[in-house]
């Protein structure tokens, strides 16, 4: 008999030999109808593998991000079948589930694959998935594997496997296909009832633009045939949310080729949404202590050798900037928090003085991959709302905790309500990707999952997510269409202090060593407007909105009057523009509505009149004809109600 642990501490007692499946049956039916992968011992294993020792158990169905992992990843052995069943001399690589769906990598020789061929592809595909073949894991010895592909002729598996040892090696049948594969696979094919491939792009083998470049399919699948469509129409929704249209759409940003890709140019009102955010964050940080510093935009290359990111990130960097000086090198700042050690070490701190909280909007630039680059959401200029502090072993809780408290009032103030965290730690399989002793390892990890608890705060851990530093705590955040986007992030770092030789004079007069906290709310002002962009629609809150008020004249013969409530909306310290443009008032009152301004006032003769305006509200409609009193009651009071959590 085996012993198996349930989730819930709950255990039970079954013969060795059981398969995942009958454990989950022995549950109830609905759980075995539905479960789709598990977890035993920490070790993904398919619904067929069978138990033969004591151990964990977890199921997971389709509502579960490791179920869907699953059926993603088994619908690209499906996708990999068909592309071999109608293109016979393509070599297969690659093919993983992602985020939302799944990708495979295929060398298809001398044939122009495109988006015209994809609906081939998946009229195949569902024709192979109702065979409702079952996913089978088998083992192989590498001189087997090698000899498979060799026959074959693919050079890209026989390359992988070369990268594996011998007994580790595994592959996955299903129907007469067969790939390499580690496994985590749902029952049989006849779960997947809906598949739509997405796009279709190019893709270098192992990301390496010397070598082949690759066709990859994307696609995404669903157990529902209703559950495709909504996606369908989520998808539309979001080509409408599409910050880089709204960007262009409401004059925020801009990019130039001659400027240089990736490098936003940021337009006036786009300038002045910035300028908000940033008074919104500074106001805040005032208020819990900390203080503004303002670094170069580059550094000596020994500060980045000393930190240690020229090692790990100099060559995703901009190359050296050489000076006449003989043997002079910089870098253009790739990270702030170096140049804030040497901020700190600029005097002598007693522990009297700390915490010392540095705060600074500081631009940072890193040489993101061309292909990579995305609107404002991936660039190679960006500006972080970064801080560090600079605290005792004994204040690291709280001082955590505060910063929690500063994310959540971040979020809470611009509608990010529905968000989880993830604790970011090493791979300790990989040592060589960190710096630092196992003892502050432990320390640090320690004092963002202890932090986290006394927050209430539900989370999860990702192994191999910390920085080369510390680990991390990272606000997931999901937006108004149920995409997870990584906002706010919190590390803990003993690493940085040692090797910048940080001090504080203690009370017994001996010299400690800080300990230093990183974070940034919104990680990036560039990545948080856009992400913003996408959530509100462009439909700001009123107190962030580059206008809050535009002014429609009927006719040219009312701009005298149009200036006065425009002057007067200013001396209010209400932001409004003036429309003066020869167009009907029609055509005004759309395009005021396509830029998603707030409140609309349309000034005719009868306003001119009465010294009165006429009001409109975004998305709203007529309020009615109101004196410019009553008008900035209505306005004021908007704001107010869009600012009620900035005043907790």
């Amino acid at each position: 008999m085996i012993n198996i642990t349930f989730p819930d501490g709950a255990n039970k007692n079954y013969e060795n030999g059981i398969s995942v499946i009958e454990v989950a049956k022995s549950i109830s039916e609905g759980l075995s109808r539905n479960v789709l992968t598990a977890k035993f011992n920490n070790r993904t294993v398919e619904t067929s593998t069978l138990l033969e020792s004591d151990g964990d158990i977890t199921f997971y169905t389709w509502n579960d991000d490791e179920g869907k992992s699953a059926f993603w990843h088994s619908s690209a052995h499906v996708l990999a079948e068909a592309i071999m069943d109608i293109y016979p001399h393509a070599k297969l690589t690659i093919g993983p589930s992602i985020e939302n769906g799944f990708y495979y990598d295929a060398d298809f020789g001398d044939i122009s694959f495109s988006e015209k061929d994809l609906m081939g592809l998946e009229t195949k595909f569902m024709e192979l998935a109702r065979k409702k073949s079952v996913f089978k894991m088998r083992s192989s010895t590498k001189s087997d594997a090698l000899s498979y592909y060799r026959d074959i002729n693919n050079e890209y598996k026989i390359e992988l496997i070369n990268g594996l040892e011998d007994g580790s090696i595994t592959f996955c049948d299903h129907s007469n296909f067969t790939d390499l594969c580690r496994g985590g696979h749902i029952p049989n094919t006849g779960l997947i009832k809906a598949v739509k491939l997405t796009s279709v792009a190019g893709a270098y083998w192992r990301g390496d633009e010397t070598r082949n470049q690759l066709t990859r399919i994307y696609g995404i699948s669903f157990p529902k045939n209703n559950e495709l469509k909504k996606y369908l129409e989520l998808i539309e929704e979001a080509k409408k949310r599409d910050h880089r249209k709204l960007g262009k759409e409401l004059e925020l940003f801009t990019f130039s080729q001659k400027v240089g890709i990736g490098l936003p140019l940021w337009l006036p009102k786009g300038a002045a949404l910035r300028e908000r955010l940033e008074n919104f964050l500074k106001k805040a940080q005032k208020k819990a202590g900390y203080e503004q510093v303002i670094s170069p935009h580059i550094g000596n290359k020994e500060l980045y050798m000393t930190s240690g990111h020229f090692q790990k990130y100099g060559s995703d960097s901009f190359q050296p900037i050489e000076t006449p000086a003989d043997g002079e090198s910089f870098l253009l700042k790739p990270m702030n928090c170096p140049h804030h050690c040497e901020i700190y070490k600029a005097k002598q701190w007693s522990y009297k003085d700390l915490p010392v909280r540095y705060a600074e909007f500081g631009t940072v630039y890193r040489y993101e991959q061309s292909g990579e680059l995305h609107g404002l959401t991936r660039v190679r200029s960006f500006t972080q709302d970064d801080a560090h502090i600079f605290c005792m072993p004994n204040q690291l809780n709280d001082e955590f905790k505060n910063v929690i408290d500063l994310v959540l009032y971040v979020f809470n103030s611009l509608g990010f309500n529905d968000f989880i965290v993830q604790v970011s730690l090493r791979d300790k399989s990989n040592p060589e990707k960190y710096i630092g002793s196992d003892k502050n390892w432990e320390l640090a990890e320690n004092a963002i999952i202890n932090a986290t608890k006394e927050k209430n705060l539900k989370y999860v851990i990702e192994y191999g997510e910390a920085a080369f530093y510390g680990p991390k705590l990272d606000f997931m955040v999901k937006d108004a269409l149920g995409r997870k986007w990584q906002l706010g992030t919190i590390q803990v770092d003993y690493n940085l202090p040692e090797r910048f030789e940080l001090n504080y004079k203690g009370s017994n007069n001996e010299f400690h060593r800080p300990i230093m906290i990183h974070r940034a709310p919104f990680g990036s002002l560039e990545r948080f407007v856009a992400i913003l962009l996408e959530h509100t629609a462009g439909n700001f809150p009123i107190w962030l909105a580059p206008d809050q008020v535009i002014i429609l004249c009927v006719s040219q013969k009312h701009e005298k009057y149009a200036k006065k409530v425009l002057n007067y909306l200013e001396n209010n310290e209400i932001r409004a523009s003036l429309d003066t443009r020869n167009e009907t008032i029609g055509k005004k009152i759309r395009q005021a509505e396509m830029n998603k301004i707030p409140f609309m006032l349309i000034l005719g003769e009868k306003e001119y009149e009465n010294q009165s305006v006429s009001v409109r509200k975004h998305k709203e409609g007529d309020l009615g004809t109101k004196s410019t009193k009553e008008l900035i009651e209505i306005i004021k009071k908007d704001i107010d109600n869009s600012m009620s959590y900035l005043k907790l």
